[in-house]
This record gives C-alpha cells, structure tokens and sequence, in this order.
C-alpha cells in the first residue's frame, strides 16, 4: 500500500498543477487592453483544442499498458506519428485555410473579432497536440516503470516556465490571444522535453524482446488504441451539447455560468483522483485485493469533498471568495454542485473499472459504455429540460452524474459478460 501511495501521489499532485497553467494564462490575458475580446477569443480556441488534443493525450494509457519492451515502444510511437501528423494537419487547416472561419464564425457563431482572435491563437496552438502526445508517449513509459514523482518534477517546470514567458508578456504588453496560445505551447515544450529526457533513459533499460509481450506491429497497437479514440469523439461533444441546451431553460446565461463555475469546482476536487485506471492498469492482474483496498481506502474522498463543499459554508466562502461569485449566481452554484454529488461517488470505481478493462486489452467495451453514457445524458437535459425549466445549472450536473452511472454498469456489465465467454472457450478448448 505504500508503494502504490508513492506510486500515486505525484500522479495526483501533477493533475491538480494543471489548474495552475490555465490560472497563468487566463491572469495574463486579463491584463490585456481589452480582456474580454482577447480571453474570448482564447477561450474559443481552447474549445476546439479540447477535441484535436484527446487522441494525443490517449497515448499515456496505450503506451503504460502496451510497452514493455524497446520493440512494443516502437510500433506505440510509429502509430502515434500518425496521430501527431493528423493533429498538425488540421491546426495548419484551421490556421491558415478558410476552414477556421468556417468552424469558429459558422459552427460557433463567434463575432468577428473573437474568431479572429481564435484563429490567430491558432498559428501556436496547432502545435500543442503534437507536444502534448510526446509528453503523454514518454509519461507512459514513465509511469509503468513506477517514476511518476517525474510527473511531477515535470510540471513543476512547465509552471516556472509559463510564469516567466507570461510575466515577458506583461512587460512588453499583452494584445492577442495569439500570448495566451505561447506560453501554453511553450509550457508543454518543457513538459514534454522533461518527459522525453527520463522515458528515453528508461526506454533504453527495457530489453529488446520481452517473450510475453505480443506488441510487435502498429496493428496490433491499433487494436487497443483505436476504441479509445472513437469513444473520446462521442464523449467530448457531451459538453458542447450540454451547455446549448442549458441556454433554451427559463434563465439560460445563469443556468451555463453556474454550470460550468461549479464544473470547474467539482473537478478541482476530483483532480487527485483521475489516476485510478492507472493503478487498476498496472496492478489489478498480479494483484487485485491490493487495487481492491486502494481503491476502497481513497474512492469516497472525493464525494466526502464535495459534500462539504455543497452543504455547509466552505462552499459558498469558496464560491464567493476564491471565485468572485455573489448573488443568484452563487445560489445557483451550489445547487448545481449538489447535482455533482452522484458523479463524484461513481467517477473512482468507473475510473478503476476502465483501467482493468484496459489491462485485459477490451478497450473495444469502453467504446459502448461511453456511448451509453453520452445517450443518457442528452436524453436527460432533454428531458429535464422540458419538465423542469426553472433549475439552471443544476439540471446539468444532474445530466452527467445519469450519465455516468448508465457508464459504470453498462461497463461492468459488458466486462462479466465478456469474462464468461473467455472463460467458457477456455474450456471448451481445454
């Protein structure tokens, strides 16, 4: 339990450091002439780099579960060039074709200087997923070989790099959000270079075939990664979804702003604990009572958090203080973090479920889970939508935890089904 605890710590300190890197940015863009055009203009870009950056980042999973020897780290990084060059590709389409007006002034209906605020960010964004996917294709390595406090060590520089980027910035005067875009690629080149330094050191230690790795082609790297990335395109479209419906209820700006300001808490609180899957990843076929305890030992934590949060006055003072909300604004935020509770008591064991999913190679279920998971929520927002149009940003938070619970025992469902098939042509065969 010790080592697992050592093991996971850092993992969980490095997530919630990532809160930092966007606190960096969005303060210096602040302090711009005019904060609001440029920090919308950023905050449009970042949008869609939530969808281009996830098959990239799906590299930290596939490479710990895949690589175990220097020939299955091979054919993970030849399938992630592949990604890498799709990834540039559309940041270049977006950048410098007429396809990002079409996206950020068509399919967002962005005024005109917003979407050419979120263009302009563009001509560095383009160039995170591709830094992002290094560093999550080296992480992966890292965090099989048990080094995760180099996780850490990770994004303690890429901060340090980002404040002194931003405060040169600051000097010399912040105008676009083209700013905002450099110091976030620029803290992701640190990252990933820091990464790269340790995983490559630790590559070379793995030997060149080990006999009971079968990772040998890209083909059969694609077979694990490929369901990954086509149930991150259904999930990452939920939110989207979420908050355009959220707009159609009796007070739609306060239902989207409270939604997404007690989203924002609610994943400050679960931000140290989205590394379960690795835990299951890694340890639940040699020793599953010990991912049983862990989990039983750290799971309801983030639910005890948010109950406190939700139900007495730390919240409000958090709300209130640390986020500057005040008024109906602050009502409504504790409302809808109420309607988070559900979903922070099932998010560790579906996080733990899809890592032992993972370590037996059926990401192929993740892909229907998902799925359920996404059908739910939209048909829920719909649904409470109509019947209840007065209760803002709640019926959001309420969505997702439905959302998250059809995930959960879908998942687990498929997972027992599929366990008993393998087991029954085991012994047919035997």
């Amino acid at each position: 339990m010790r080592r697992l605890l050592l093991f996971f710590i850092p993992m969980g300190i490095s997530a919630l450091l990532i809160n930092l890197s966007h606190v960096i940015i969005n303060g210096t863009l602040a302090r711009s002439d005019n904060p609001e055009m440029v920090l919308a203009g950023y905050a449009l870009a970042m949008s869609l780099l939530i969808v281009t950056e996830k098959p990239a980042v799906l590299f930290r999973q596939t490479c710990s579960a895949l690589v175990r020897d220097r020939t299955s780290f091979r054919a993970v990084r030849r399938v992630s060039f592949y990604v890498f060059g799709a990834s540039l590709a559309f940041g270049a389409l977006i950048a410098y074709t007429p396809v990002g007006h079409w996206v950020f002034g068509g399919a967002f209906g962005a005024p005109p200087i917003v979407e050419e605020g979120a263009i302009h960010a563009y001509y560095a964004l383009m160039f995170l997923s591709v830094f992002s996917g290094i560093r999550c294709l080296y992480q992966g390595v890292i965090i099989y070989k048990m080094r995760t406090r180099w996780l850490t060590i990770a994004m303690v520089f890429r901060l340090g790099g980002m404040f002194l980027l931003s405060q040169y910035f600051l000097r010399v005067g912040v105008d676009s959000a083209l700013q905002g875009t450099i110091i976030f690629v620029f803290g992701m080149m640190i990252e990933a270079g820091v990464s790269w330094w340790e995983a490559n050191r630790l590559v070379k230690q793995l030997p060149e075939k080990d006999e009971e790795c079968e990772i040998t082609e890209p083909k059969q790297v694609a077979k694990f990664y490929n369901p990954l990335l086509y149930s991150s395109f259904i999930v990452v479209w939920v939110l989207p979804i979420l908050n355009a419906l959220l707009g159609t209820t009796d007070r739609g700006t306060l239902a989207v702003a409270s939604f997404a300001v007690a989203g924002s808490l609610m994943n400050l609180m679960l931000g140290f604990f989205t590394y379960f899957h690795q835990i299951a990843l890694l340890f639940v076929k040699t020793n599953p009572d010990i991912v049983r305890k862990f989990t039983l030992m750290l799971g309801f934590i983030p639910f005890v958090l948010l109950s406190i949060m939700a139900f007495t006055p730390v919240g409000e003072w958090m709300f209130s203080h640390a986020l500057g909300v005040k008024d109906e604004l602050l009502t409504a935020c504790i409302h809808a973090l109420r309607g988070f509770l559900p979903f922070v008591l099932v998010f560790p064991w579906l996080d733990t479920l899809n890592g032992v999913v993972m370590a037996h190679g059926e990401t192929k279920l993740m892909f229907g889970s998902q799925t359920a998971n996404a059908a739910l929520t939209l048909l829920t927002i719909v649904l409470l939508a109509l019947l209840l149009p007065a209760w803002s940003g709640v019926l959001g938070s309420m969505a997702q935890s439905a959302g998250v619970f059809a995930e959960v025992l879908f998942l687990a469902w498929l997972f027992r089904r599929s366990r008993r098939s393998v087991k029954l042509t085991a012994e047919h065969q035997g």
